[in-house]
């Protein structure tokens, strides 16, 4: 049974008047937007790339700007295919290692909360939570991991030259999906100390969304006016990133509904189900090179 979060329990975040910039030589302390330390902790908790030199991170509304991240990881991983294929890789080999990149980029943050959710999922609804706690990682999990990483090699076999411009696609929506779950769904260790408990105390509603909204409309506004191509390709590429809003909604919705709440694990698991099933998405759609 689906668990929704009553008004009473959320929290709005309390802006810290706490410091923002920070220069090394500590010579002035500049106040920064709450937003920016928020953007900053998002760096941070959602990659292994280096710390913003002089800005102390917050965290607490950092979900927003997952999707601003995941353009950076997708991007970076566009720009590792574009090296390998420029150095005569194959494709198959090139999306081994782009995939590789993307877990190495992330710490495995969202591969591990995969194979936890399937775990959890195969131990039934009594045990699931406890599954799903458990450090040792079962079949179920590996199975899902599997599968997961063959087909997003086999989508960007398929796609070709066209991978690094929906790498960034993909990982942009598949961060999308949290927020839905975070705005729809209690979360199942509440009033526990979860590593990711925090995202559900501090979210604001519908307002986690306005982020990910603005990276859209301005993306497709960008493709509208810069397009060289040929219509119909930019048509399907349009379709294929509005498409995009299906999975990042159905997704987390479907293991809410399943898991009666979600969790840190299942937040990873939406999201790199998500990754996958747009990258199959855009495989299918967008005109074979």
């Amino acid at each position: 049974m689906v668990r929704r979060c009553c008004s009473d329990r959320r929290h709005q975040a309390v802006p810290d008047p706490t410091l923002g910039f920070a220069f090394e030589w500590g010579l002035e302390i500049l106040p920064a937007a709450s937003w920016l330390r928020d953007l900053a902790g998002a760096w941070v908790f959602y990659s292994v790339l280096p710390a913003w030199p002089v800005l102390k991170p917050r965290f607490e509304r950092i979900a927003r700007f997952a999707p601003w991240i995941g353009l950076v990881l997708g991007g970076l991983q566009s720009l590792f295919w574009l090296i390998l294929t420029h150095a005569h890789w194959p494709a198959a080999a090139a999306a081994l290692l782009v995939i590789g990149l993307g877990a190495c980029l992330t710490g495995g943050l969202h591969l591990d909360g995969l194979m936890d959710t399937f775990d959890g999922l195969a131990a039934g609804p009594a045990r699931c939570l406890q599954a799903m706690e458990d450090s040792r990682v079962g079949a179920s999990g590996v199975q899902a991991l599997l599968v997961v990483v063959l087909l997003q090699i086999a989508a960007l076999i398929r796609l070709g030259p066209l991978a690094p411009l929906a790498l960034p696609i993909a990982a942009f929506w598949g961060r999308c999906a949290p927020l839905w779950a975070m705005g729809r769904f209690c979360y199942l260790r509440e009033g526990s100390s979860g590593t990711a408990s925090f995202h559900r105390r501090y979210n604001q509603g519908w307002r986690e969304s306005w982020p990910a909204l603005l990276v859209l409309l301005v993306a497709l506004t960008l493709l509208s006016s810069l397009w060289m191509g040929e219509w119909p390709s930019l048509m399907a590429l349009i379709v294929g990133i509005g498409a995009g809003i299906l999975p990042a909604v159905l997704v987390p919705e479907l293991l809410g509904r399943r898991l009666g709440g979600h969790s840190g694990d299942s937040y990873g698991a939406s999201l790199v189900l998500v990754e996958t099933v747009m990258l199959l998405l855009l495989a299918g759609l967008l005109p074979a090179v």
